[in-house]
């Protein structure tokens, strides 16, 4: 279900071109945003609740970028894009607004509990990838969101990809962590950790096979021309934690 916190975020409105006062009015209009998507929610209305979270998200400053650590401030080396030099950098950024650290923390949780209530209708609506991404950013503002851990670790069972189930490995870890010892949750999500591990193994072959087969296929579109295949290749351990290459006709 979606959460019902007292809310404050818009991702478009940097802190420093918005003052103090005019956060504190987008803080409301996007709760009473929230209020309205929640009752979209409980009446099973989820493209509704979808909009109006989003709508209310769009209200809020953006999170604002970290500064640069001290090791990348020395650092004038460009990067494959090209940057330019971190001086230069410095020199051009404007002066972080003095917006004060409370009404900072009120709006990374008010975009927590947004990012994490769409999260909740794209599950809804089937869209696991969207889910994903939006527990993602829900933990950027909240690393120990219980419920976008718990969101992001159940849509990403449903990609069923590899990569995604080792991402939802890594999330029921977190939420073993960071659930009480007493908590109902800690049984229940073992266990999803436990059925999740055969999965994720199975996933993890499946898609290496895939692979080997593709380079295989590769390699010999380019030996073909020489009336050779892969087939003419044989790998053999060494007995050294390696692999002999052998040709065979």
């Amino acid at each position: 279900m979606a959460d019902d916190q007292h809310l404050p975020s818009n991702p478009s409105t940097p802190y420093e071109s918005v003052d103090e006062y005019e956060i504190k009015k987008n803080i409301t209009e996007a709760d009473e945003l929230k209020r309205e998507g929640n009752e979209s929610f409980r009446a099973s209305r989820w493209s509704e609740a979808l909009v109006s979270y989003r709508t209310a998200l769009s209200r809020l400053p953006g999170r604002k970028p970290q500064p640069p650590s001290p090791e990348s401030s020395q650092d004038d080396t460009p990067d494959r894009g090209g940057a330019r030099s971190a001086s230069s950098t410095r020199e051009e950024r404007p002066e972080p607004a003095n917006i004060p650290s409370e009404l900072e923390a009120e709006c990374a949780k008010a975009r927590a509990v947004l990012n994490a209530n769409i999260g909740a209708c794209l599950v809804k609506l089937s869209d696991y990838s969207g889910a994903v991404e939006s527990c993602t950013q829900s933990l950027l503002d909240d690393p120990h969101y219980i419920k976008a851990l718990q969101r992001r670790a159940a849509s990403n069972e449903h990609l069923d990809t590899w990569s995604s189930l080792t991402q939802a490995q890594e999330d029921y870890k977190s939420l073993l962590e960071l659930l009480p010892p007493t908590s109902p949750q800690v049984a229940q999500t073992k266990r999803s950790l436990q059925l999740l591990e055969p999965r994720q193994q199975a996933a993890q072959k499946k898609e290496m096979a895939e692979m080997t087969g593709k380079l295989k296929n590769l390699g010999n579109s380019i030996l073909g021309n020489f009336g050779l295949s892969t087939d003419n290749f044989k790998f053999e351990p060494n007995g050294q934690g390696g692999y002999s290459m052998n040709f065979a006709r």
